[in-house]
């Protein structure tokens, strides 16, 4: 097991070097990486039903977690281990989302039964995903998928696990079938996809259950002994009862039960298979063959992995001296370097929002869109409403004596609905901001220099994120205050000047019903006079003196004058009779009916 460590830990390095050199941040999203295929660590196990694979995949990981039995695995499970020496051999720690809680392997293995048999009707190609910690288990990822001959799994779903050059086959055949093994389907679809086989460790199975079968343990030697079919010399294999899990699990007293319980199944390997070597029998010989694999693997890639470091590096080394080599070499240079790049990023940045391009669209469909579209959901109808109205001008009634009585209840209403506005604007920052947060991850990425240097690019996007945030809630405190600041804005005169518009649109509209009747009166006046003719038998002396009084009429029925740009003044003459003299005089006056003066 602790060559699987170290190997581990070679595997995590060199998915670095992978990653720098694809420009791309090996730890940009752990959420996401956790769920990804692993490069060398991936153990995919393949095998008809019943070949007991579960069991074997359990004796790995050292707890019987796994449902065993005829068809139980119905859908991939997918099961990432990480070796935590500061635990108990009895201890499991299940990790979901950055959060850890101890199980125990039943607990596990009942809730995998349920899901499965759900997944009879659910889509079969959905994998179970575990995260499982513990100090049983070496560093791997196991997939058990479901038996090949199954009618639920085809070439597709097996190709999604095994295709990657990297991921270790692991056939498992039950003894029984042993003599068959040239046939055998799922050592057909691990040639297919590893023909030379260098990423495939053969596992034969139940070997218990065949200890009376003679031919069955003659093929079981010579596989072992590399002595088997010719599609098999080329496959390291090993040989196993698989049940060395369930016994420890059954016999939890002891704290080395589980130690124990591998030795048991070694013994009992060693009286059934007695001239087999001993580094193909038990747990132990399959980590180890694992581990094998897993080296010779590495020994392929790493040749590449490191002739692109170099590649990488020499192509560093040449920007820098595009730069300039004494700049580089100070720490003013280096500053000068880290300020272009963020130059290059706020360039990137601000073409995202001026254009549009990206998610900078969206900044706009926030303003235009989906604001006023809150603002528009607002319950002003119900405020509004003139029963609601009326409520709150009588409930305001004489609250100040020294305003207009409903004053105080109509501006009260107005600071109300104001008031609901608060929320919509908060809503729109926090969208905006969301925005500008995809923005800034997309600028960075798009920024050519900053994929050089994947640590600053880290640093940029962090400072980027946190000034944001503070602007957010600095917004935030802004747009109410200006929400709070329009509700105050609302003073007495508004109101006032409103009943004075009113007042004066009145008076304009009786001004306009007056004049109209006035005209009317004399035009009809008019057509009565020139009807009028002189009788027979009438002096011409009493038609002037009927004129002359007609006349008099109309000149004291127009002694009223308007002037003034709307006609608010109004002029005339009172006649007062003097008691000294016996006779009329005029007293002249002007009126204005706005002040009432």
């Amino acid at each position: 097991m602790e060559a699987i460590e170290e190997l581990s830990q070679l595997s995590e390095s060199m998915k670095q070097a992978t990653a720098l050199l694809a420009d791309e941040d090996g730890d940009e999203n752990p959420s996401s990486s956790s769920r990804r295929s692993s490069t060398f660590l991936n153990v995919v196990a393949l095998g008809s039903v019943g070949a007991g694979k579960s069991a074997v995949l359990n004796s790995v990981i050292g707890h019987p977690v796994l449902p065993t039995g005829e068809s139980v695995t119905r859908a991939p499970i997918s099961i990432d281990l990480q070796k935590d020496g500061s635990l108990s051999s009895k201890s499991i720690v299940l990790q979901i989302d950055n959060k850890s809680q101890q199980v125990s392997a039943s607990a596990l293995r009942r809730s995998l039964q349920d899901r499965l048999s759900k997944g009879v009707t659910d889509n079969i190609r959905d994998e179970i995903y575990l995260k499982l910690r513990t100090s049983t288990a070496p560093s791997l990822k196991l997939i058990d998928l479901p038996g090949l001959d199954q009618r639920i799994v085809d070439e597709s779903m097996v190709g999604d696990y095994a295709e990657h050059s990297d991921a270790i086959l692991l056939v498992i055949v039950p003894a029984a079938q042993a003599p068959e093994i040239a046939s055998y389907r799922a050592l057909r679809i691990a040639k297919e996809y590893d023909g030379e086989g260098t990423r495939t460790v053969g596992v034969i199975s139940k070997i218990d259950q065949a200890a009376t079968d003679q031919k069955a343990l003659a093929a079981v030697q010579a596989l072992l002994l590399n002595q088997g079919p010719p599609k098999t010399t080329d496959i390291p294999w090993i040989a196993l009862i698989g049940q060395s899990v369930s016994i420890a699990s059954a016999q939890s007293g002891s704290e080395s039960s589980l130690e124990t319980a591998w030795k048991a199944e070694s013994e009992s390997l060693k009286t059934i298979l007695t001239g087999a070597p001993q580094s193909k029998l038990g747990r132990i010989a399959l980590l180890d063959a694992l581990a094998q694999q897993i080296r010779k693997r590495m020994k392929v890639r790493l040749p590449n992995v490191l002739s692109g470091l170099q590649g990488k590096s020499q192509t560093v080394q040449d920007e820098l001296m595009r730069l300039g080599e004494q700049m580089v070499q100070s720490a003013e240079g280096t500053r000068a370097i880290a300020l272009e790049l963020c130059r290059e990023f706020e360039d990137k940045f601000l073409q995202h929002i001026m254009t549009g391009e990206g998610s900078g669209w969206k900044i706009v469909a926030s303003f235009e869109g989906n604001f006023p579209n809150r603002i528009k959901q607002l319950p002003l109808d119900r405020h509004f409403d003139i029963n609601n109205v009326k409520r709150i001008v009588l409930e305001a009634d004489g609250y100040q004596p020294y305003l207009i009585s409903p004053e105080k209840g109509l501006r009260s209403l107005i600071k109300g609905v104001l008031e609901l506005a608060k929320e919509p604007s908060r809503l729109c920052v926090d969208e905006v901001h969301r925005v500008l947060v995809d923005i800034v991850s997309a600028s960075a990425n798009a920024t050519p220099g900053l994929g050089r240097y994947p640590p600053f690019k880290r640093e940029v996007v962090a400072i980027a994120s946190a000034a944001l945030d503070g602007f957010k809630n600095e917004s935030k405190k802004m747009v109410v205050a200006l929400v709070d600041m329009e509700r105050v804005f609302v003073p007495p005169q508004h109101f006032i000047r409103l009943v004075q518009r009113r007042m004066e649109r009145q008076r304009r509209e009786e001004e306009l019903k007056n004049r109209s009747s006035k005209k009317g009166n004399d035009a009809e006046q008019a057509i009565l006079n020139r009807a009028t003719s002189p009788q027979t038998g009438g002096s011409l002396k009493s038609m002037r003196e009927k004129s002359n009084q007609a006349d008099k009429e109309v000149q004291e029925a127009s002694s009223l004058k308007t002037a003034g740009p709307e006609g608010e003044l109004t002029a005339g003459f009172l006649s007062k009779k003097s008691a000294k003299t016996n006779g009329w005089s005029k007293r002249w006056f002007v009126l204005n009916e706005k002040t009432g003066k």
